[in-house]
């Protein structure tokens, strides 16, 4: 019965998607093995994830369903909100929301917020301006007490830089 059941489920995700997909569940499991500690935790859930079929459930889950969505509407709806990126400094969790970012290392949160072109940063509680869009080309950058046109190129970039190092 069980083979009968997988054969019918593995020749529908050909028949339904057509497409490989982004397998996003998949993705979400493993971003969350990789996110707990080091290498040697990581290795022991692991390996726990698959003698429990926790990676074979994903996996099947999201050929058979959040795929086939996801090939007929656009959006998978486990798609990936979050994502970790590890840097020299640490680990951070970048999560995209409706109107900006949200960057979490460790205990630290910090908010990239944008209301109508105008970009801030919240961090404890504190709404700070950081720049607000001119047009396609040039930013207004919030320098403290002072405010100062950026043009949105390497020049403009390493001009606001030489700014910075005065």
């Amino acid at each position: 019965m069980k083979k009968v059941i997988l054969s019918i489920a593995l020749a529908s995700t050909l028949l339904l998607s057509s497409c490989i997909g982004s397998f996003a569940l998949t993705k979400k499991c493993y971003n969350w093995n990789n996110s707990l500690g080091d290498k040697w935790i990581n290795e022991l859930v692991f390996i726990g994830l698959n003698i429990i079929p926790i990676y074979d459930i994903c996996l099947l889950a999201d050929a058979i369903v959040f795929n086939s969505i996801e090939f007929w509407t656009g959006d998978n709806p486990v798609a990936l909100n979050t994502e970790i990126i590890n840097t020299d400094n640490g680990q951070y969790l970048v999560e995209t929301n409706e109107n900006g970012y949200t960057i979490t290392k460790g205990e630290e949160t910090v908010q990239f917020i944008n209301e109508n072109d105008v970009w801030y940063i919240n961090q404890d509680s504190q709404k700070i301006e950081l720049f607000q869009f001119v047009d396609d080309y040039h930013i207004c950058m919030n320098l403290g007490n002072t405010q100062k046109v950026v043009e949105l190129s390497q020049a403009g970039v390493d001009d606001l830089r030489a700014e910075f190092l005065k």
